[in-house]
């Protein structure tokens, strides 16, 4: 069935390619987003951008607090994929007011206009997040499957950062977190997400909406922003190897993510959005696979043959996880899902393309700015 989408935050990473995939099939797409240089560089670069995903679909400037732009858009369409949002952990925990007004404000506005008399919309899926946890589940050789409360400042300070059962204090294991598990962000980024992910569940049961909180792990691909100082390991890693700056690992290096691929998550976009997906529930949409700093860190420098200092500082971030990887059970019985693309092969296409974004490009000191202001803020500890 011919189907009209919008994506708000449509330029993004995740939002230009979930938009060819959906054009592919049929689909017609508006993309609204509000070419942020964060994110997506300086005008020309805006430019650039805007005039090529222009020839594929529909493309507003436009600002998601906007309601009544949102509103005008809800009328002609019927199903939003709502990725816009301000994404940066450390960040987050200094630039509140906007990250509250981006991400919830934002998502308030959205939900308003998708529930406005003249609107369209039967479906919402959000791009919810992983970090709306905190540190997710463990299991205890005594006490089975838990939830630790966040680390606290006095283990980091003296290098302990890994959790420790809440019944017992013994060591415990990262396991596989499912949905139902205790939702305990440890940022102001996660804080928003949960709102955004509460909001759309909440008003999607309310008025009769299909809708899906789709929790994406740490989601990496070609494409992805290389000019974002405050997201993404691989991309600011890669920068700074190819680049011949040293590299600094937080904490030991052992902490650890679950790596999907942006094909993956493109792909449970897509289902998520068919008409035959029509509950209203959150799910986990990642690997089941941690892979740690440590690891990412060698395979880029292999790669890229990366000969540079690399320096574990013991240092840490106030926000920060120590581990996280998802429980992919609903994803598949819900929607009939595998994220299968490895890590290792996803990571050889990524570096294929960031080199040659990379050494087209210019270079950038916003990630050593982007530590300055987390060390000035003292949200930069130990070390």
């Amino acid at each position: 069935m011919h189907v009209r989408i919008l994506i708000t935050g449509g330029a993004g990473f995740i939002g230009r390619r979930t938009a060819a995939a959906l054009v592919n099939r049929g689909d017609d797409v508006t993309l609204f987003d509000n070419f942020s240089p964060q994110i997506h560089g300086d005008e020309a670069s805006q430019k650039e951008l805007a005039a090529d995903l222009s020839q594929r679909a529909e493309v507003i400037l436009g600002d998601v607090r906007d309601r009544d732009e949102l509103t005008k858009l809800a009328s002609r369409h019927d199903a939003v994929l709502h990725l816009a949002a301000e994404t940066g952990t450390g960040q987050s925990m200094y630039d509140m007011v906007r990250y509250n007004d981006v991400n919830v404000t934002g998502t308030a506005a959205l939900l308003e206009a998708v529930t406005s008399p003249k609107s369209r919309i039967s479906k919402v899926v959000v791009a919810s997040s992983r970090s709306i946890y905190g540190e997710g589940a463990y299991r205890c050789g005594v006490h089975g499957l838990v939830f630790p409360a966040d680390r606290s400042p006095a283990a980091l300070d003296i290098g302990n950062f890994d959790p420790h059962c809440p019944v017992c204090g013994e060591q415990i294991a990262v396991a596989p977190t499912p949905e139902r598990a205790p939702l305990t962000p440890a940022s102001v980024y996660a804080v928003t997400k949960l709102a955004q992910e509460n909001l759309v569940l909440a008003v999607a049961k309310a008025h009769g909406i299909a809708a899906y909180g789709l929790r994406y792990q740490n989601v990496f691909g070609a494409g992805q922003s290389l000019n974002n100082p405050y997201t993404g390991i691989l991309s600011i890693f890669s920068r700074e190897m190819l680049f011949g700056r040293p590299i600094e690992i937080f904490e030991d290096g052992l902490e650890s993510r679950d790596f999907v691929h942006v094909d993956d998550v493109v792909q449970a976009n897509c289902v998520a959005l068919a008409d035959t997906a029509t509950g209203i529930r959150a799910i986990n949409v990642g690997t089941g696979i941690g892979t740690s700093v440590n690891t990412v860190t060698a395979e880029l420098a292999r790669l890229l043959d990366y000969k540079n200092e690399i320096r574990i500082s013991g240092r840490y971030r106030a926000g920060d996880i120590r581990h996280n990887i998802a429980d992919v059970t609903l994803l598949k019985a819900e929607l009939g899902l595998r994220c299968d693309i490895s890590f290792s092969t996803g990571l050889e296409e990524f570096v294929v393309w960031a080199r040659t974004e990379l050494e087209r490009g210019k270079d950038s000191d916003g990630y050593a700015k982007s530590l300055s202001e987390l060390a000035q803020r003292g949200l930069m500890k130990g070390g």
